[in-house]
């Protein structure tokens, strides 16, 4: 039978505390608990360093773990530093490993703050993070440079298969919800337009509204639903699992190197899937328009093209490529930002899908008014 656990604490040294652990240390032996070592130590001594002993130990499990645990979390309360290299190879792992997961954030821990705390903590963290995502896109903003001047450190192979990824196959969900959008503003615009015997102009709504706005608008809220979710995913996990450190120790740049293939490859297939989105959303309008308003077909498309024009179109394909930049932006700076658990990449990726939205819907008032002063 293992010797029962024992347990001394010495001040050897002005500022600082001995721990002697002996005998067994596991969660059946009814180990002790934190407070005795804590009245033990506090003795009116100006403690600075807190030191283990375990030569003794015969056994132990996760109970030894677990006393260890709570004095460390107490001495950092305290101000206290605990030293643990006399602790059995095996906890001090643990325990390492234990803190380089940081703890999940509930959301009550400025619930007791007062209002003042609390307003001047949310403009502390929100200047720390509109300095954090200005480094990004400054960052972003090099790499671009450096592949202009050919300089750029990226595998043509990733670039073809996020080109893939955010073309091609995007293809489907960009064809349905289109071919919708179109649908339902032409049966909106058929309910009003058809009390005053006006249904023709039904060609005209919808031809102006997908070109300009809804077409690359709700591409671009598809493409960060999807694309931006992905890269941050992907770059999400890479950074839990210290391959994005990886990349950097080996002298390769994450900029270079994941963020830039991916905003480029959005970037180039934005403009050609919000052109197909507009195709889509027409036709969509035309199906409400002969089926529902008795209009041919040639009657409705040569409306719409003697209505429409390039400048139309143009002002969308703008809009589209600003759009791509910001969604591949926000899900690659999200990724970038993950912490070091499966649940802080979920957390990156419901962040990244938010703050690609909101950036889009910002954007596009932003060029909205500008047009309309330029006198588009």
């Amino acid at each position: 039978m293992a010797e029962r656990w024992q347990m001394r604490v010495e001040h050897p040294v002005d500022g600082t505390a001995l721990v002697r652990l002996s005998g067994s240390w596991r969660m059946e032996d009814r180990l002790p608990a934190v407070g005795e070592v804590q009245r033990q130590i506090e003795t009116g001594r100006a403690l600075r360093r807190i030191v283990f002993d375990t030569q003794g130990v015969t056994a132990w499990d996760t109970g030894l773990l677990a006393f260890v645990s709570k004095l460390r979390e107490w001495g950092s309360a305290e101000g206290i530093e605990p030293d643990l290299t006399g602790l059995p190879e095996g906890i001090q792992r643990l325990l390492r490993l234990a803190a380089a997961v940081p703890p999940r954030k509930t959301g009550r821990s400025d619930i007791r703050l007062p209002w003042l705390a609390r307003v001047g903590t949310t403009a502390l963290a929100a200047w720390a993070g509109a300095a954090e995502m200005l480094t990004f896109v400054g960052g972003a903003f090099l790499a671009v440079l450096a592949l202009l001047r050919g300089k750029a450190r990226l595998r043509g192979s990733d670039l073809a298969v996020y080109i893939q990824e955010c073309g091609a196959s995007a293809l489907p969900i960009v064809t349905l919800i289109s071919f919708l959008v179109g649908l339902i503003l032409a049966f909106v615009g058929a309910v009003q337009l058809r009390r005053f015997g006006a249904q023709i102009y039904v060609a005209d709504l919808v031809g102006v509204a997908m070109a300009r706005e809804m077409g690359p608008m709700m591409t671009a809220i598809i493409m960060a639903g999807r694309s931006g979710a992905a890269f941050a995913a992907q770059i999400g996990s890479m950074q839990a699992n210290e391959e994005v450190d990886a990349l950097t120790t080996m002298g390769l740049s994450p900029m270079e190197f994941l963020v830039l293939p991916r905003m480029v490859a959005l970037t180039l297939m934005m403009p050609l899937l919000t052109l197909y989105a507009d195709l889509l959303g027409i036709l969509g309008g035309a199906f409400v328009g002969i089926t529902m308003l008795g209009l041919a077909p040639t009657q409705y498309f040569h409306e719409t093209q003697s209505f429409l024009n390039l400048t139309d179109f143009a002002m969308g394909l703008i809009k589209s490529v600003v759009f791509g930049v910001l969604v591949a932006l926000a899900g690659c700076l999200r990724g970038m930002q993950c912490g070091r658990s499966s649940a802080a990449v979920g957390v990156a990726v419901t962040s990244a899908v938010v703050t690609g939205i909101v950036c889009i819907i910002f954007s596009d008032a932003i060029l909205t008014v500008v047009y309309n002063a330029l006198g588009f």
